[in-house]
């Protein structure tokens, strides 16, 4: 109690600088308009000059001045990380708390909510001295029905595994629960600790991205730092993240995301310490990760040091909260969630800051097995698939004409979506002369082309019917690597909407169709090329694939698809393409 009773103290202290910055921020963000984002601020007029903090200092011989002292070694269900499993008797209870959250809180809740984790960093990580005078931080964890155990769980790591002159409060933003025990008992629990942790509820239903950016203006303290509401942190995770940020203000930083089993809760490593994996993305905009390139590792001394990166998965950040509001924030325009980190992405980068993954700072996440609540109202709000035009409208906003036609070759729908009016966020990118994406490209996602190249043109998408079944093409809902199939044709979905380019490539969103003797498959692409051997013949309506010198067929007896020998009379070996137009 006596560190809480200190962590007290030390705000009260700080009361009229609080009251200060809170008076300036609802001043800034006027609260009398509905959904109402920070404005966005003239860059060299408003951002204070960038802050230059000592650079950490690395120490073979000695721990690091943040080091924590070594904790007596924890027994019981899931410490140090270990997988849980609930007796015979409780799992049709883990079973419906699995469809209802997404992830086993049967198991969670068996397991203390101050349980250890293994510490998963680079050896080297122990030896770095921070500077004293970093920046305090407003850790925010925004939730909606979560579990109690895991929610809280996060709340208890980062007050454990923290110092506690650098946590300034814990911000949690309830977006609309409806569950009981996110009441009443959230709010007589969190009284435990004293004002470090403040909760604030919405009204109703905001999503994800909006509810973020109500933390951030709610947040005091220096830097902000956004976390799901399932995490626990590892050893030491917070000096790393913030010394970049002090030494520069307009440095976003990530941590290294560790894997938290939904079904055991077991806490382990998404890649090993000696890994360095960093953000980039494929052209229908879906987040990839990619060994740091030898452009950026040469330039570091140290493979615990942190290192640029296009990208980041959205998650897990830490950003000046000054500088967050600067930017105006997420834009306002993006529903729910999807797109925000690219957004705030190519943002920061294209409008003069930078983005660092740290290796030091590693942060536990619960994957869940799946989403276990729906938008309701918010989904309506938009006609067509809402990630889509948060995409869509982010690459309106943020590429070049020839980079979007990338994003419309691998998402050919979505040139039906309305994304809304982005004439703010235009004005914004012209008043602090904001870099191209051709720049980002070439300076930042060097390495994007590696892994995804630019997409040729398509030459067919759409549908692909069989002239005799009247059957479509289809990847039968089944994740690759699978054999396709041929199912009634729907004009709608993505199982059926086929891409042919003119490298003849054939593609079903991020996947390919390739082929043998025997069958077609759905398959991952080949990294690297958007090369196929497939070529469409408008005159016989045939699908010939160059290398096995054969030509896509219906069976008519099994209904399955094979490679035959070409005949233009046969039906079962004729396809039209047939261009889909939006249903909604």
């Amino acid at each position: 109690m006596g560190i809480l009773q200190l962590r007290r103290g030390r705000l009260l202290k700080l009361a009229s600088v609080t009251l200060l910055v809170v008076i300036a921020v609802l001043f800034l963000l006027p609260s009398h308009r509905k959904h109402q984002m920070p404005e966005a601020l003239p860059l060299q007029a408003n951002v204070a000059p960038v802050r230059r903090a000592s650079a950490p200092v690395f120490h073979a011989d000695k721990l690091g001045n943040y080091e924590p002292h070594a904790a007596p070694e924890r027994t019981g269900p899931g410490e140090g990380g270990r997988a849980h499993r609930v007796s015979a008797a409780k799992r049709n209870l883990a079973g419906q708390s699995e469809n209802e959250y997404g992830m086993n809180m049967a198991v969670s809740d068996e397991i203390s909510l101050d349980r250890s984790v293994p510490d998963t960093r680079d050896p080297e990580c122990k030896h770095w001295d921070y500077p004293k005078d970093l920046p305090s931080a407003s850790v925010i964890i925004v939730f909606h029905n979560e579990g109690w155990s895991t929610l809280m769980r996060t709340v208890h790591s980062v007050i454990n595994g923290t110092p506690q002159q650098l946590l300034h409060e814990i911000v949690m933003v309830d977006d609309f629960s409806d569950k009981e025990d996110l009441k009443d008992k959230l709010d007589n629990y969190i009284r435990r600790f004293n004002g470090l942790v403040k909760l604030h509820r919405n009204t109703e239903r905001e999503g994800l991205i909006r509810t973020r950016t109500r933390g951030a203006q709610l947040a005091t303290g220096e830097v902000i730092l956004f976390l799901d509401a399932h995490c626990e942190v590892n050893a030491n995770w917070l000096p790393p993240l913030l010394a970049p940020i002090a030494a520069d203000r307009t440095v976003m930083t990530v941590p290294i995301i560790d894997g938290v089993d939904h079904s055991t809760f077991e806490y382990r490593p998404v890649y090993h310490w000696s890994s360095r994996f960093r953000g980039i993305f494929e052209w229908g905009m879906l987040y990839k990760e990619n060994d740091i390139p030898e452009r950026e590792s040469s330039q570091h001394k140290y493979k615990s040091e942190p290192y640029r990166s296009p990208t980041h998965a959205g998650g897990l950040f830490a950003m000046d909260r000054s500088y967050f509001l600067e930017l105006g924030a997420y834009d306002p325009g993006l529903l729910v969630w999807g797109g925000e980190n690219f957004e705030l992405s190519f943002k920061i980068w294209q409008c003069g800051g930078s983005i660092v993954w740290v290796p030091c700072s590693r942060v536990g996440h619960v994957y869940r097995g799946f989403m276990p609540y729906s938008f309701g109202k918010l989904a309506e709000k938009k006609k067509g698939p809402l990630i889509t035009i948060n995409y869509k409208r982010v690459i309106e906003t943020w590429f070049d004409d020839k980079y979007k036609e990338y994003f419309y070759t691998r998402e050919p729908m979505a040139r039906f979506l309305d994304h809304g009016d982005i004439s703010e966020q235009l004005a914004f990118k012209k008043r602090h002369n904001c870099k191209s994406f051709q720049w980002f490209m070439e300076n930042v996602a060097y390495d994007v082309p590696d892994k995804f190249p630019e997409l040729p043109p398509n030459v067919h998408w759409g549908e692909l019917k069989n002239v005799a079944d009247q059957r479509c093409l289809d990847t039968m809902g089944q994740p690759a690597p699978t054999a396709m199939g041929a199912s009634p044709c729907h004009g709608y979905g993505n199982n059926q909407l086929i891409r042919l380019n003119t490298a003849g490539q054939l593609s079903v969103g991020e996947r390919c169709v390739e082929a043998d003797r025997h069958s077609v498959k759905l398959a991952f692409c080949r990294l690297g090329t958007v090369n196929g051997p497939w070529q469409y013949s408008e005159s016989s309506q045939t699908m010939f694939h160059r290398t096995l010198k054969a030509c896509m067929s219906l069976d008519p007896g099994s209904g399955q698809l094979k490679m035959l020998e070409c005949d233009s009379r046969d039906a079962y070996k004729k396809w039209q393409w047939k261009q889909l137009t939006p249903r909604w």
